[in-house]
């Protein structure tokens, strides 16, 4: 009688299992069937002009050089992300610099495509066509994908003859950064569905059919092209933003914060006695910036943006760039020990921000002197006990007009004129405000002494 219990279950088992097999692999087809005739191939073309030398046979002739040219053929995959307008969304690196782009679709159509906008520091692209009955996949929210989900991958690797090509496999990591160099903005899915050349551009899916990413590259470990299980794609959060930007405009608006950062780790988490291994170290508050102006010193540590758990330099990087410039945000950083929280409002990022990485703030104003917001541990290094919102003179030069006029290393400026000074901006602004006149007022107080005030004459 047991045996024939065991042998009933063990069969009710078997056939339970293969009907979830069966689901499962009904599931799989059912959004590859739904997606592929959205996914499309890119071929691109690119005109080559080298210079031949022609021999006419005399030993006296000098060789004569013309010109040939040579056209070369490139393969990437695309995304229908709206039919109606005939947006297709790829990869940056598959169209740039190409001299022709053609779309193939799954019913083998073909379209000669435009390029409405590209970000390289994203590596997307926005193509459009001008076709009709075109097939178009919905955006998923990459934001809810959790490590362990079963992902699909949809392109062309290697060959037009292997157009449409379905791979399956799970979300291996999410926020992978630094991958492709330091310039690039990098919040990248990391996938093991195979993904070869050819695919760049082309959907990665979850199982509800909907693009949660565009893969982009691969990890091979060495000089072989081929998969070995490590792909990346570009979250649809990211694209969205991205592609929204490109349409509209034709180029990407991204924000600034104005802050020099690093990555926390066990070290330094311990010297400055917080708990968290996440977050971005703020090594620098770059002059007039949107940081400088919210009260973010040095020290702190940002672990929140907008209720968002920050966990790197790049998910910070990430979250601020993508965020809308003139905006009002929350930051939560931790300050000597403690969480607080600031309102910053951020700018649209400069032409070229790495300017202010560099430069220097020793001459400031050209009065020969450093100056700096206080801080706790500005205050614990020049004995201040000034309690309000002040500047502090942290570099002197010898030969400067300050030196000169009797300001030292640990002078607190606390007025330009008659005017409070909290920042940097504020002192740019007054003193720019009192340039026409020839003569600058400062309150100075010495440390452990009292305040008066300093002209500072130039011409």
């Amino acid at each position: 009688m047991k045996k024939i219990i065991i042998t009933s279950f063990l069969f009710c088992f078997i056939i339970a299992q293969n009907s979830v097999v069966r689901q499962f692999s009904k599931a799989f087809a059912d959004v590859a069937e739904k997606a592929k005739p959205a996914v499309v191939t890119i071929i691109t073309d690119k005109v080559i002009s080298m210079r031949q030398f022609d021999d006419f046979g005399f030993f006296f002739q000098p060789n004569i050089p013309r010109q040939r040219e040579f056209k070369t053929n490139a393969l990437g995959s695309g995304v229908i992300v709206d039919a109606k307008n005939g947006y297709i969304l790829t990869n940056n690196h598959v169209v740039d610099d190409m001299d022709g782009i053609r779309v193939k679709l799954i019913d083998k159509r073909e379209y000669e495509a435009i390029i409405i906008g590209t970000d390289p520091k994203t590596d997307l692209a926005v193509l459009q066509i001008d076709a009709e009955n075109l097939k178009d996949i919905n955006l998923g929210d990459s934001d809810d994908l959790r490590v362990g989900e079963w992902v699909m991958a949809v392109g062309s690797p290697f060959s037009e003859n292997l157009s449409h090509t379905v791979t399956t496999g799970i979300v291996s990591a999410i926020g992978r950064s630094n991958i492709l160099n330091a310039g690039s903005y990098e919040d990248f899915i990391q996938t093991d569905a195979a993904i070869n050349p050819g695919n760049s551009g082309g959907a990665l899916l979850n199982m509800d059919g909907n693009l949660i990413g565009i893969n982009t590259a691969i990890a091979t470990g060495g000089y072989e092209k081929g998969n070995r299980g490590v792909g990346f794609a570009i979250p649809s959060s990211m694209a969205n933003r991205i592609m929204s930007d490109l349409i509209d405009k034709g180029y990407v608006t991204r924000s600034w914060l104005g802050v020099i950062i690093q990555d926390l780790d066990n070290e330094t988490s311990e010297a400055l006695n917080i708990k968290t291994r996440n977050g971005a170290l703020i090594a620098d508050v770059v002059e007039d910036s949107p940081a400088e102006d919210a009260g973010i010193e040095e020290g702190d540590v940002i672990i929140e943006f907008n209720g968002k758990s920050i966990q790197n330099t790049a998910n910070l990087k990430n979250t601020v760039s993508l965020t809308a410039p003139n905006s009002s945000n929350r930051v939560k950083v931790i300050r000597n020990g403690s969480p607080k929280t600031l309102k910053v409002t951020l700018q649209e990022l400069p032409d070229n921000p790495q300017q202010f990485a560099s430069r220097k703030r020793s001459d400031q104003k050209n009065f020969g002197m450093q100056l700096r917001q206080i801080t706790e541990s500005l205050k614990q290094k020049y004995d201040i006990e000034e309690k309000l919102d002040v500047l502090v003179v942290t570099r002197i030069d010898p030969n400067g007009l300050a030196y000169e006029k009797g300001i030292r290393e640990g002078d607190v400026i606390k007025r330009v004129g008659t005017e409070k000074v909290k920042t940097l901006g504020d002192f740019n602004r007054l003193v720019q405000k009192t340039n026409n006149k020839g003569t600058v007022l400062l309150l100075v107080k010495k440390p452990g002494g009292a305040s008066r005030y300093y002209t500072l004459n130039y011409e």
